[in-house]
């Protein structure tokens, strides 16, 4: 365990010299005012604010990569990502974009009426109101339909959700699920994982609110028999009505399904089980992620879950190798899906590997459209931005659509802390002269809230995107360092599928204006000194 660590030697750690005399000279006062009921808890997190964001990890140029055109120079554009993860090829007319949060809703409610075999989901956490009753209510309906009818006897409900997202309240996730656990106990699982970096007294004394900032299980993948959808969202009434995200549907794509339906149940597996009594357990001979030991549990949910990744990418090679040495056609086969899974708190890196190699590729001439709901890229990803010869049209919430806007507490400082960091990052474009390749826009829309994450790959010279990148990264500190993500790739010839993906990025860009030097310094983006102070601190855990 790390040694205990002062709070000048956090400041020293987590802020520039500048502001450092001003936050250690008040620091004293401010603690001496602390809650003496129980003292402050921050100091715990130290060890984890101390952490360091490593240099982009060197990844060698192909020759002739950038402006790669044709089916051939296109596939071997991408090629390399078959090196770290699973390829699977399937027909693009198989994959579909949805646009809108009401129609990733009821593309969930049917698949999951209709379901025969396995009902998979992966989210933050299940909310708490009549619509996610109402996706309650469609499993009940197909377990029950599954018990009476003959022709599907054998159909499986598998949740994963966070364990501390999941338990907060006292209704939340669980008791939305305790009934179908208790009525279909050989049908229903429900697995809560839980991060190994919240224990001890951390664990004891951070406030459950707060809890999560540690670290979660982010991933979302909603999966219905051999159909899945990828997406950012979580299972929440905004994610249904009001907040905009990302969603992919993956039609009859059996390969890819059953790749997400084993992650999800490796990660179940070194999970909490819940039980139909409300309590939870360990699968037998699994190390308890907080009342275990760190190192042992870490290793042995990264050897259960990279078995899945491993064994699928050596059957996916075998199968590429036998359909070419008989000579079989790719027909409609079209496009390409990775899977990339970061799961750094587990040792797994996959997915920020992928993205920086990706942003290093990135050439003259190329075009990437970047979007996230918290504009926080980490220092590495922020480095090949600013150092990279692509043009970058980068998509973030304005204030009034940052889904903390309004909150109470240090959370309303949010949207207010992500204003500091974009222009800082706009400084930094201008002092470098690249405000034509490099572009920082807003969304903006009435009553509505922004979550959507991933990027569009436009190779030079084309006019419709040939890559895209979706799934829960947010790009950020916690993306890459705290949370468990996955999303997928998915490089395609397929130009109908070109055209949904060129149409998505439209759509959202056209609800965006373009940040400049004048936006920073309108009234309303004012940055009190206070969250200037913190921002840091947000940086690592929002």
């Amino acid at each position: 365990m790390a040694a205990p660590m002062s709070w000048r030697r956090l400041v020293y750690s987590v802020y520039s010299p500048a502001i450092t005399g001003v936050f250690t000279r008040i620091s004293d006062r401010l603690f001496r005012a602390r809650d003496r009921r129980g003292g402050s808890s921050v100091l715990l997190l130290a060890p984890l604010l101390a952490e360091a964001d490593p240099a982009p990890r060197h990844v060698s140029r192909p020759a002739g990569s950038a402006g790669a055109q044709g089916t051939d120079g296109l596939c071997g554009h991408f090629q390399w990502i078959a090196e770290h993860v699973p390829a699977f090829r399937v027909p693009g007319t198989r994959i579909h974009i949805l646009t809108s949060p009401d129609q990733f809703y009821q593309t969930m409610k049917a698949r999951i009426k209709t379901a025969r075999r396995r009902v998979v989901m992966a989210s933050l956490y299940l909310g708490t109101g009549q619509l996610e009753q109402e996706l309650v209510d469609c499993m009940e309906e197909a377990l029950r339909r599954s018990q009476e009818n003959a022709d599907a006897p054998d159909l499986k409900v598998s949740i994963l959700l966070d364990y501390t997202r999941g338990s907060r309240g006292q209704t939340n996730s669980r008791t939305m699920l305790l009934p179908l656990l208790q009525r279909f106990v050989s049908q229903m699982r429900v697995s809560l994982y839980h991060t190994p970096d919240l224990r001890g007294l951390l664990r004891l004394l951070v406030p459950q609110r707060f809890n999560e900032t540690i670290g979660v299980q982010h991933i979302k993948v909603y999966l219905f028999d051999d159909s899945i959808i990828i997406s950012g969202a979580n299972l929440s009434d905004s994610y249904f009505t009001n907040r905009q995200d990302r969603y992919v549907l993956l039609e009859n794509c059996s390969e890819v399904a059953d790749f997400f339906s084993d992650l999800v149940e490796a990660v179940g597996d070194v999970s909490l089980q819940l039980q139909p009594d409300d309590s939870v357990t360990m699968l037998e001979g699994m190390v308890h992620p907080y009342n275990g030991n760190r190192q042992d549990f870490s290793a042995a949910a990264r050897k259960r879950i990279m078995e899945v990744v491993n064994t699928a990418q050596v059957r996916q090679q075998l199968l590429k190798e036998d359909s070419e040495d008989d000579g079989m056609s790719e027909g409609e086969e079209d496009t390409w899906v990775f899977p990339l899974v970061q799961m750094r708190p587990l040792g797994i890196r996959v997915d920020e590997q992928v993205t920086q190699r990706l942003l290093t590729d990135a050439g003259p001439d190329s075009t990437v459209f970047l979007t996230s709901g918290y504009f926080n890229l980490t220092r590495a990803y922020m480095r090949l931005v600013l150092g990279a010869g692509a043009n970058y049209r980068i998509l973030t919430a304005s204030p009034e659509v940052n889904g903390f806007f309004g909150a109470k507490g240090l959370a309303g400082a949010i949207p207010a802390a992500y204003t500091h960091i974009a222009r800082q990052f706009y400084s930094q474009v201008c002092r470098l002269g690249q405000q034509e390749r490099v572009q920082l826009h807003e969304y903006q829309r009435s009553q509505w809230t922004f979550h959507a994450k991933g990027l569009w790959y436009y190779l030079q010279g084309q006019d419709r995107p040939c890559l895209t990148l979706i799934g829960s990264p947010n790009f950020g500190y916690r993306s890459v360092h705290r949370d468990l993500e996955a999303q997928i790739a998915i490089v395609t010839e397929n130009e109908e599928l070109q055209s949904q993906l060129q149409e998505e990025q439209e759509v959202l860009y056209e609800r965006s204006s373009e940040v400049s030097g004048s936006t920073f310094e309108r009234p309303d983006r004012h940055v009190k000194l206070w969250v200037k102070l913190v921002t840091p601190l947000i940086k690592n855990f929002f």
